[in-house]
């Protein structure tokens, strides 16, 4: 069991990390609000890991905190709760947003997460109420990922490739970055994912 990593930063396609260990690359998937905090590229990382392994796959997820990490695992169990869908859920609310919605049973908030349609949602409320402690910061508070200086990239390309990835459906993906562009022209694709996802926050 692969507990934590320690290694540089070797790339980052969201939700998709490489991490280099001494030589050794790892492939790990982690949610925005874990990769809105990581260093630039070449930088030190050390992630919180969670593998999954199933019949055809073993995929490795990687959270800054522990308590990320924690409410993945909590939100994994939940029956119709999968590690792709937890990711999703992770990239659009942070624990205290998730907390928010339990505690409001805010089935409106939970559905705009691509996968959960409505019975998840309420199933989510229902196992999640009493389990969810209360954490310091918001997705607005998060510090976003450091960009590179590259003149070319297609940042609102990126971003959308992001939240495909993610689970939105491609038309949504488009609308969601485009919102994001109109709000900020000049923005980066980081920039672009953390105002489409917090669009999609409850308030």
């Amino acid at each position: 069991m692969i507990g934590r990593l320690t290694g540089t930063l070797a790339a980052i396609q969201p939700p998709q990390l490489l991490v280099d260990v001494q030589g050794v690359g790892y492939e790990v998937l982690a949610p925005m609000t874990t990769i809105f905090e990581l260093p630039q590229l070449g930088g030190s990382v050390q992630l919180h890991t969670h593998l999954a392994v199933s019949e055809t796959s073993q995929q490795l997820f990687g959270f800054i905190k522990e308590s990320d990490r924690q409410l993945f695992r909590t939100l994994i169990k939940v029956n119709g709760v999968g590690p792709k869908m937890a990711l999703a859920i992770l990239s659009g609310l942070d624990g205290n947003a998730l907390a928010r919605c339990v505690a409001d049973d805010n089935v409106g908030a939970l559905v705009k997460v691509p996968g959960v349609g409505k019975k998840t949602a309420e199933r989510l409320i229902i196992e999640l109420r009493g389990k969810l402690a209360p954490q310091t910061g918001d997705l607005g508070d998060i510090p976003l990922m450091s960009a590179g200086a590259e003149p070319t990239v297609d940042h609102s390309g990126e971003a959308e490739s992001a939240l495909a990835a993610l689970g939105y459906k491609p038309t949504d993906a488009t609308k969601m970055v485009a919102r994001a562009a109109k709000e900020q022209p000049d923005a980066d694709s980081a920039t672009l994912i953390r105002l489409a996802l917090k669009s999609m926050a409850p308030a």
